[in-house]
């Protein structure tokens, strides 16, 4: 299969020649999707100068989750995943280059930027289940753990210097060049996607019928272990995971600041991101549905503990504690559902677990903006950190004892039963 070179241990995937193509193209591509959030977020606050529009904005990005991710998978399944990956980076880099041109120009509206989230939205939304199940195509099923824990640390890797590198930009040039940063970014992941040997991948059979979401859906219904962290995921995804708005609302109503220390505090959580990815890379053996609740737990406390912070440093310092314990939960519960779920319908399950992590931001994205400017941000972290961990406490007690069972079901069986119903 072509191994070039040898690495052990927590850096085995770098044995795979297209897995270290794409790695570094991954990482430029990530510092230029960080940029872009961040100057996203920042336009929006500079037009309307509001919580709510800052909420909305998030979820028209993420309400594409809701319509295509699902077909993301099923496409995962059944069509040539790099192939798809390139048409998938190259909307993202259209919608980057047309935002930051208009914005560059002086002639971006409200309505621009709500147009081409949407468009972003619509790319992701697809690439993320083809990109996800894409690992395991470049290094193989043992080595499938090792690379989503790599991936994690490339994506926060990008977080540790996209943010900080937008918010430079923004207080020197305003927000357009860190959106042509990201549009550029693109062209080096499509540049590697079309480097890469196709005789070296691990190819997994494709399904010979139709593929359709309902078998996935079948299929993860029938495993607890699947079904349990999709449950934790959602909650976290949709009132945790919400930092984007909670450091934009915290660093320009609570303690004052500019662009450059609202970039910073993004850089402040992928210390803890980058941290808890490269972590999980040693905590292999602990990857089991039970550890994603506790985690889950954990985090729900670091969200609270972060809503009454005083000042500016403290809340900075404390964000590396929440990063930390976010990516250790979700990296562990990608791991379970990826590598626990049958090769022939993994880009559907996968398809169902985005759509669950992501699709709850469009409904939770505005609930949180309106409810800042109705009882203010610190309330509003305090009660997000408070549904998570009612959320993660209730279903410990219901499904401690039934999630670490090992599955025996068979995916033929399941998918028998789903097209007969």
């Amino acid at each position: 299969m072509g191994f070039n070179v040898k690495v052990d241990g927590n850096w085995r995937s770098f044995r795979h020649r297209n897995y270290r193509i794409l790695f570094p193209a991954s990482t430029i591509s990530n510092i230029g999707s960080w940029a872009q959030r961040v100057a996203q977020d920042w336009l929006v606050l500079e037009l309307t100068n509001s919580g709510t529009y800052l909420g909305i904005v998030t979820a028209i990005q993420f309400t594409p989750f809701l319509f295509f991710s699902l077909h993301g998978g099923a496409f995962a399944d059944r069509f040539d995943k790099r192939k798809l990956l390139i048409g998938t980076n190259a909307l993202g880099a259209f919608s980057a280059i047309t935002l930051g041109t208009l914005v560059m120009t002086n002639q971006v509206e409200l309505w621009h930027v709500f147009a081409l989230a949407a468009v972003l939205g619509i790319s992701t939304a697809i690439d993320a289940p083809v990109r996800q199940t894409f690992a395991a195509d470049i290094v193989g099923q043992d080595d499938l753990p090792n690379a989503v824990s790599l991936n994690s640390a490339n994506f926060n890797a990008g977080r540790l210097v996209g943010p900080a590198l937008s918010g430079l930009l923004i207080a020197a040039f305003g927000t357009g060049p860190s959106f042509l940063v990201n549009g550029t970014s693109y062209l080096f992941a499509i540049g590697a996607l079309m480097a890469m040997n196709e005789k070296e991948f691990f190819h997994q059979d494709r399904p010979k019928s139709k593929t359709n979401v309902r078998e996935g859906l079948h299929y993860a219904l029938a495993r607890p272990d699947i079904y349990v962290v999709m449950l934790i995921v959602f909650f976290l995804g949709t009132f945790g995971l919400n930092f984007q708005i909670f450091n934009a609302l915290m660093a320009t109503q609570e303690f004052g600041k500019g662009p450059a220390a609202y970039g910073l505090l993004g850089t402040f959580v992928a210390i803890g991101s980058f941290s808890g990815a490269i972590a999980s890379a040693r905590l292999e053996r602990f990857r089991k549905t039970r550890f994603v609740i506790l985690a889950g737990g954990a985090f729900a406390l670091a969200i609270l503990v972060l809503s009454i912070l005083p000042n500016y440093t403290a809340y900075a310092i404390f964000l590396p504690i929440c990063g930390v314990t976010a990516l250790i939960t979700m990296i562990t519960a990608n791991s379970i559902v990826q590598v626990n779920s049958d090769p022939a319908i993994r880009g559907r399950v996968m398809g169902i677990y985005l759509l669950i992590f992501m699709g709850g931001t469009p409904v939770g994205s505005p609930v949180i903006g309106l409810m800042a400017e109705a009882i203010g941000i610190r309330s509003t972290i305090a009660a997000c950190g408070a549904i998570c961990l009612i959320a993660t406490t209730v279903i410990w007690f219901k499904f401690k004892d039934r999630v670490d069972v090992p599955a025996d079901i068979s995916v033929a069986a399941v998918l028998k039963s789903a097209n007969r119903n």
